[in-house]
């Protein structure tokens, strides 16, 4: 995280990533998360408030957690501390995660009920089909299951990608953009597949040489994300400007 952020542009930020989530297709209503740690050394994160729909966050409606999910300013909203056990688990382990983004997607969740994870069918895809975790399914994420926590951590690992078997997925970045950008173009990697798998023609993929080189090309890229995020957030403020608010 810069050292020049502030929590403002941070709560407008991740407020921001909230509408396009929206924007985009990639609720479940008012479940799932997105968090993003605040300056400082202490663990406080923001997050959602429960209960309201991605398309109504704003930056000053995002409520200060602490690690355990737990109110850390006062507020008159709701927060969902079982919902937070899968970012909390992220954050305290993995410091360099500022943002960690979570859905339920159909696409994702058909991804996630299947064997094989991302397939290499498109350059889209190649772009994660080398390094996306796989977590397998344990139930509802909740509090009373810490063990859990630790074995998700382990198979993150150094991945910034991952699918929760039979759940969904999940997408981290030192920054709101680079988790949302690895979030939307994990769900685009999805949805080509579904969408790829559902004609039932045989399906083509390059050689393992060439997905190789292809996924290389793309570690090369600085700034994952921030030339889309820059973009997009100028559509909001086209569009959507209260999100700041």
């Amino acid at each position: 995280m810069d050292a020049g952020t502030t929590e403002q542009s941070l709560r407008e930020d991740l407020a921001a990533a909230y509408r396009l989530i929206a924007h985009f297709g990639m609720t479940d209503l008012v479940y799932t998360h997105l968090s993003v740690r605040l300056p400082g050394d202490a663990n406080r994160f923001l997050v959602n408030p429960y209960g309201f729909l991605f398309e109504e966050i704003t930056a000053s409606s995002l409520v200060i957690v602490d690690a355990d999910g737990q109110p850390a300013q006062k507020t008159s909203h709701d927060v969902n501390p079982a919902g937070f056990v899968i970012h909390s688990a992220i954050h305290r382990e993995h410091h360099d995660a500022a943002c960690v983004m979570h859905t339920h997607t159909l696409a994702g969740m058909v991804i996630a009920a299947q064997e094989g994870g991302i397939l290499p069918l498109n350059q889209i895809s190649i772009e994660f089909c080398r390094d996306v975790a796989f977590h397998s399914y344990e139930g509802v994420a909740a509090d009373d299951n810490l063990s859990e926590r630790e074995r998700l951590v382990r198979d993150l690992g150094t991945c910034k990608s991952m699918i929760l078997a039979n759940h969904g997925l999940l997408t981290v970045g030192a920054t709101v953009a680079e988790a949302f950008y690895r979030m939307y173009y994990l769900e685009q990697a999805c949805r080509i597949q579904v969408a790829a798998q559902s004609t039932g023609a045989k399906l083509i993929t390059p050689s393992p040489a060439m997905v190789d080189r292809t996924f290389a090309q793309f570690q090369k890229e600085e700034n994952v994300g921030m030339l889309v995020w820059t973009a997009l957030k100028r559509k909001l403020d086209r569009e959507q400007p209260g999100y700041r608010e």
